[in-house]
């Protein structure tokens, strides 16, 4: 999730699908592991241990600088800060335009799409091989405590929250009250440690108004109709969030964790937090930081809470350890590399009309929760989405797939056909794209979408129209690269 939310990011990337994918470097595979919005498997502890995660050739000496990407915005979804009001600024915006930013206007703020000296594919490339740091403090980050914050929880989403330990996480849903299945916003929970419930919970920057809206109503209700189970919520305005995400992500933050903390990476898996100060220069240690180890871009890494004051301190001291291991990186390097790790976009893959069996993230409902009478909000139409028709359920008539696409890379809104006529003689419209792009990585056009149920099968082939042509297509499994994940073997 924690991500990309705006057509900037799109428009950007459009630049660089109009020059052509510059690279041809195929990747060495590597064991498979699970993207945010696909299960996969895990990926083994010992290959981590022994570096053996990426043996891969060096892409980046032959992808050659693009030509400026466009900065022309427009906003993704109804529920963008309007134009009219002046954009805010991350504790990092001063920081950025002094690495050479390039600034967009993008889910209210004022947040890079790429920085000088580096290309969006060869940004994208540097990530997967060593580690970049993400400015992802637009993002808006929530506590949620009380005796009933577990319970109201479980009422707007399907996952199990009151099963979470302290410092684990799990991606999960928003949903909408009217019982329809809805996402209003996909979200990062995290348990906290403490007596009283108290959950870490990171939403969208595009989303910002409509979630206040629908956390402030939904909360209302709750409280009146639970005077004993009441539950609160603070914002964390202002905070910074940085995402250091890489396979030299490990190396980068170990240089920095002060070890009186306790924090230890080698256990610190894949879904799981933990507080701890870090080194700063000058000798300085920085306050409590809450680092959650996860990302949005497929590798290893790792997400950093930080107070406001000291978000710079953080990022330059990740920074030191030289930019043959670690580079800040933009907006646009994060859209394909979600892409290319299978995860969904909030407001193109994702939107108020989606459930979630439709965007293929069934399992984070847990065994337990797939009953009409699980309590959460569309229980009965989700539960009855979850087994086939074949089975006796209802099923879904459409399903969120992945597309390797031959020819032009195809864009939001293409639509996806069959390649034999249908009875009146033309191509039988089966769904539509909603992401796409080419991927640095594998030298291929990628895209994901919605088709039909029946031609969801890897290996299936449809048509998918670019530019008034029809382009072949295969489904294809997600993530489309391997992922990197530092799970528990």
């Amino acid at each position: 999730m924690q991500s990309a939310r705006s057509s900037s990011v799109r428009r950007a990337l459009q630049g660089i699908c109009r020059n052509g994918n510059p690279t041809r470097t195929a990747s060495t595979s590597c064991p498979p592991g699970a993207a945010l919005c696909s299960p996969g498997r895990a990926i083994s502890h010992r290959l981590l241990q022994q570096g053996g995660l990426r043996p891969r050739q060096s892409a980046l000496a032959a992808v050659p600088s693009l030509s400026s990407v466009t900065t022309t915005i427009r906003h993704g979804s109804s529920s963008s800060p309007s134009s009219s009001e002046p954009l805010a600024k991350t504790p990092l915006y001063d920081f950025h335009l002094s690495k050479g930013g390039k600034m967009v206007p993008f889910g209210g703020f004022h947040m890079p799409v790429q920085y000088a000296g580096l290309s969006v594919s060869q940004s994208h490339i540097f990530t997967r091989e060593h580690a970049s740091i993400f400015d992802v403090s637009h993002m808006v980050q929530r506590i949620f405590s009380g005796p009933g914050a577990a319970s109201f929880l479980e009422r707007v989403t399907p996952s199990g929250i009151a099963a979470l330990q302290p410092h684990k996480s799990t991606l999960s849903v928003l949903l909408h009250a009217d019982g329809s299945g809805g996402i209003v916003d996909d979200t990062i929970i995290t348990r906290l440690p403490g007596e009283e419930d108290k959950f870490y919970v990171v939403t969208n920057a595009a989303c910002r108004e409509k979630d206040d809206e629908y956390f402030e109503g939904e909360m209302e209700k709750w409280n009146g109709e639970h005077a004993e189970k009441e539950v609160r919520q603070e914002q964390l305005d202002g905070w910074g969030l940085v995402a250091l995400q890489g396979p030299d992500a490990k190396a980068v933050l170990a240089q920095v964790l002060d070890e009186s903390s306790g924090l230890d990476l080698s256990k610190l898996y894949f879904g799981r937090s933990g507080y701890a100060k870090l080194k700063l220069r000058g000798m300085k240690l920085s306050s409590p930081v809450l680092i959650s180890r996860g990302g949005y871009t497929g590798e290893d890494g790792f997400e950093i809470s930080i107070p406001a004051d000291e978000t710079v301190d953080v990022t330059e001291a990740l920074l030191a350890a030289g930019p043959d291991k670690v580079q800040l990186a933009g907006l646009g390097a994060r859209d394909s590399l979600r892409l290319e790790a299978g995860m969904c976009l909030y407001g193109h893959d994702l939107n108020d009309s989606t459930t979630p069996v439709e965007a293929g993230l069934s399992w984070i409902i847990p065994k337990e929760r797939r009953t009409p009478d699980a309590g959460f909000y569309g229980a009965d139409v989700i539960s009855g989405q979850l087994v086939t028709k074949s089975k006796g359920g209802t099923g879904v008539s459409t399903r969120r797939v992945g597309f390797i696409v031959e020819g032009a890379p195809a864009r939001e809104g293409a639509e996806i056909v069959s390649r034999e006529p249908g009875e009146d003689g033309k191509p039988v419209k089966l769904g539509v794209v909603t992401s796409g792009c080419p991927s640095p990585t594998l030298g291929k056009n990628i895209a994901m979408g919605y088709i039909k149920d029946g031609f969801h099968k890897a290996g299936t082939e449809v048509d998918v129209v670019v530019r008034g042509r029809a382009r072949k297509a295969v489904v294809s499994k997600m993530p489309f690269v391997p992922t990197g994940y530092y799970r528990e073997a």
